[in-house]
Formats: structure tokens, sequence, C-alpha cells
């Protein structure tokens, strides 16, 4: 059976309204409970799709959870991988004053374009190959809980997921003009901490050290390293230290992020970063922290998984484009393990983060049919 967007089309409405539904079960990276609560709904839709389900509970994030289907037609294939998460960076509460809507054909909400429509166009892609008993290999669906905040604990499990299976499909939204991603910059995060010498401004100044001098120092040293030509960048992003204005400050520290496209350039700026040495006599400087995220790469993998895509898009009257991107994602894990990565494959719309985040509608149609069709196909 060929399947259609016209397939997908009269099944707007009930789209729609799981994807409500996900919106306002609030579920910020940080609040276990409010996770949770979403999990268990999101496992329950799963097992109604004739899923069997693997819970990892987990301490300080929301429970991690791999729904898997087994292979309508050939057991023995290698299964499919399929990443999402279903963490937000909005607080509970967000979604009373900013609630899920629509208008003409957008529909807003907090999460909704990072990544709930994602969510639900998966569970209406299974309901789909499920009930019309459609071919496919074994489907693995890793729900992950914590990749807003970098993917502390999930890596692991992604990772061993991700060296069984044939394929990973990241359900991250699309570039612009919903362009799969096939390469992302690594992301690493350190954290800068100095320490001086207090003293009083007026009376005492000669006998402090200010750590925020140097940390000023280290800010102009750390921001040298990037280098556009390399696309790299290093931005601290955030900074405190000091007491008091008429006290030379004793302590001060700086959140830094580093982007680059190559392993090669992951090394060679974190060994800068991490070698940081001060500038003022009497003051210390301490870093800590790495690459959180390694770069994916356009390897052949990720080039003949998008080509294949490609094509099955064109079956259905999509024409779909590729992008790289400064942003990482779980696929940058399993893309660095040499493994065909899709990513992007989520709904077009726009506002990651931000409070016109937004999916279209027609979008969320065409996405979910490519997406059953990716499933189905390969």
């Amino acid at each position: 059976m060929t399947i259609s967007i016209a397939d997908v089309l009269p099944r707007r409405e009930a789209l729609l309204t799981e994807l409500r539904t996900l919106v306002e079960l609030e579920s910020p990276s940080t609040d276990k409970t409010a996770v949770d609560r979403l999990v268990a709904y999101v496992r329950s839709r799963a097992r109604q799709l004739g899923a069997s389900i693997e819970e990892y509970p987990q301490q300080e994030y929301g429970d991690l959870t791999i729904a898997s289907w087994p292979a309508q037609g050939n057991a023995s294939a290698e299964p499919l991988l399929v990443l999402t998460h279903l963490d937000t960076v909005w607080p509970v509460g967000t979604v009373e004053h900013r609630p899920f809507r629509i208008e003409g054909d957008l529909a807003f909400g907090p999460g909704i374009y990072d990544m709930k429509a994602s969510i639900a166009m998966f569970l209406e892609a299974m309901r789909f190959l499920q009930e019309r008993r459609l071919a496919h290999r074994p489907i693995r669906w890793l729900i992950n809980t914590e990749e807003e905040v970098g993917s502390p604990v999930s890596r692991p499990l992604i990772e061993d997921e991700a060296r069984r299976c044939a394929v990973v499909f990241c359900l991250e939204p699309p570039a612009p003009g919903g362009a799969l991603k096939t390469a992302r910059k690594g992301v690493g995060i350190f954290t800068v901490r100095i320490t001086g010498r207090a003293a009083h401004a007026g009376a005492d100044p000669e006998r402090g050290v200010s750590a925020i001098q140097e940390l000023a120092n280290q800010i102009a040293y750390l921001h040298s390293l990037s280098d556009p030509t390399r696309g790299t960048t290093v931005n601290v992003g955030v900074v405190g230290g000091g007491t008091r204005s008429n006290v030379i400050a004793a302590e001060a520290w700086a959140q830094v992020d580093l982007r680059v496209v190559t392993p090669e350039e992951a090394e060679r700026v974190t060994a800068a970063i991490l070698g940081m040495r001060p500038w003022l006599r009497g003051a210390t400087v301490q870093v800590h922290g790495g690459m959180n995220r390694p770069p994916m790469e356009r390897t052949p993998a990720v080039a003949r998984a998008f080509e294949r895509a490609r094509a099955i898009a064109r079956e259905l009257g999509l024409e779909i484009g590729e992008a790289a991107t400064g942003g990482a994602s779980d696929g940058n894990f399993t893309a660095a393990l040499g493994l065909p990565t899709l990513d992007g494959l989520g709904c077009p719309g726009n506002g990651a983060h931000a409070e016109h985040e937004q999916v279209s509608i027609a979008g969320l149609i065409e996405r979910t049919a490519f997406l059953t069709a990716l499933l189905n196909r390969w």
C-alpha cells in the first residue's frame, strides 16, 4: 500500500487534539513530577498502540522510556531507532497565560515546536502502521526527559540503543523551509571560577587581588578563541562575582558555551580553555567542563540516509532539503558513532524556546505522512 498525505488529512482534528493534550501536560526538564505525568500519559498511549514498554527510573530527571514494536514482515531486520524528547524549557504555569491555540494554519503553545508536535506525529504514524498492518522493521522509540539540559543521564542509553539499530530518526524540529539537519555543531560547556583576595577598595586596595578583573581578562581571552573561518564560537554567557562595590572581589565565575564543527577543533579549543592561566599575580583560575555533545558531521552514512529519505519524500510530492546548524541534539551522539542519522524530521514551525513558538498544521500533516512512509519503507 502507498502512503499519501491524503491518508493523513482526515486525521487533522485527532492530531490537533493529541497535540493539545501534550502541550497542556507541561514538562520542564527540572520538574520531575511534572515530566513523569507526561511520561505516564505517553507510555499509556504507546501501550494502546501495541508497544512493549521498558522503564528506566531516574532520581533527578523524568523517568526514561523505550517503547518497542516487533517487525511486521522481516523479523530478523535490524531495528529503527526513533529519538524524541518530551521535556521543555517552560516552567509549569506557562500554559495558563499562553494556552494552546489555533490561528489559521498555525498552532501555538509552550513546547509545541520543540518538540511535542513530533510526539503527536510519531503516535499517529504508529497508529497508521498498526491499524493497516503495514510492513516495517522492529521499531524502538526512545523517549528522553532531559534533552534540554544536555541529556546528562540518557546519553549512555541513547548510544547503546543506537549501536543495535540500522538507522536513527531524530524528530527534532527541521531547519527553515523544512530541511533535514545533516550536520550540527558540537557543544562544550565550561565553568570558570576565579579566586582573588579581598581588601577594602578605598583604604587598602593594594592588598587586594580582584577576581573580577581577572575574570575580565579571561573573558577577553575566551572570546579571542572564536574563529568564524572554522565555524568555532566561544561565548561567555553568564557571569557573577564580588560582594560589595567597596570590596575588592575575592571570587568571580563565568559559564562558557563552545560550538565547533569537527572533533579536531573540539579537542584544540577544549585544551585551550582547560589550560587557562591567571594574568594577575595572586589570582587562581579553575576551569571545569568539556564537550557535552560531539559534532554531528555530514558523514557518508548520513549523506546516504538523507538521499534515501529525500527519494521517499518525493514519492509523497514533498521536496526535502538539507542544512547544517549550530544547535545540537541527541542526534549528535548517534552520528558521532558513525551511524546513519536523520535529524530534523519534526514539524515545520518556528520560535523554539520563544514566546511565539508555533507549528504549521499543514506541515504537521505532511510530516506525519513523511514519517509514516519512512517507518514503512526503510
